[in-house]
């Protein structure tokens, strides 16, 4: 059964993995402009807000801040955690910073696997249509004896075609995963930085 299963398989070529090609571009078109967009949106709001709280008194107090954080902002959320957990002291202050960026981390990689995946794994699928096209070129030489090679090389160049999708579907997906990723680690880092800056007021206000 899953031999018959198999057989059929490598005689339908590779032509409708170049449509699962076509379609998971798509997918991951969409999820390069959402992310994108989330992520540049975000790295404005806090950009602005950093340059802002660098004119902010040497005296100002974590409350003084807060004012002056965009209401929702990553950068709020983080002055709530340090404040909100102030009297535990130090270290779990700490900890709870290291929990609120691993949670905004998360919430900023969202479908970003999708890339990587498709990144690391498109050239093979475009392989896996090239293997099938080649099975059914060699196969259908097989059934039109006498016909010269002109059979089996039209086939070879289809299926080639299949590698090239996979390429092409891939090379942007791992450019705009590595650029996304980048782009997310500075965010963090910036979000780090201003947790240690509040932790460091709290404990010079101790």
């Amino acid at each position: 059964m899953n031999l018959s299963f198999l057989h059929k398989l490598t005689e339908t070529g590779g032509d409708w993995v170049i449509y699962l090609l076509l379609g998971t571009s798509v997918l991951a078109l969409g999820v390069i402009i959402e992310r994108l967009l989330v992520i540049m949106r975000r790295h404005k709001e806090q950009g602005a807000t950093l340059d802002l709280l660098a004119s902010q008194p040497a005296e100002a107090s974590i409350d003084d801040i807060r004012k002056g954080l965009q209401k929702g902002s990553v950068l709020e959320r983080i002055a709530i955690d340090v404040q909100s957990h102030a009297a535990k002291g130090v270290p779990i202050v700490e900890a709870q910073l290291e929990t609120r960026l691993a949670l905004e981390r998360n919430e900023l990689e969202k479908r970003l696997l999708i890339l990587a995946t498709l990144g690391n794994n498109a050239p093979f699928i475009g392989l896996l249509g090239t293997v099938l096209g080649v099975i059914r070129a060699f196969h259908d030489l097989g059934a039109s004896a006498g016909q010269g090679p002109e059979v089996v090389m039209q086939g070879l160049a289809e299926a080639l075609v299949a590698t090239a999708v996979g390429i092409i579907v891939a090379l942007p997906c791992v450019a705009s995963y590595n650029y996304l990723q980048k782009r997310v680690n500075d965010l963090m880092l910036e979000a780090d930085r201003f947790g240690r800056t509040l932790i460091a007021m709290l404990a010079s206000e101790a």
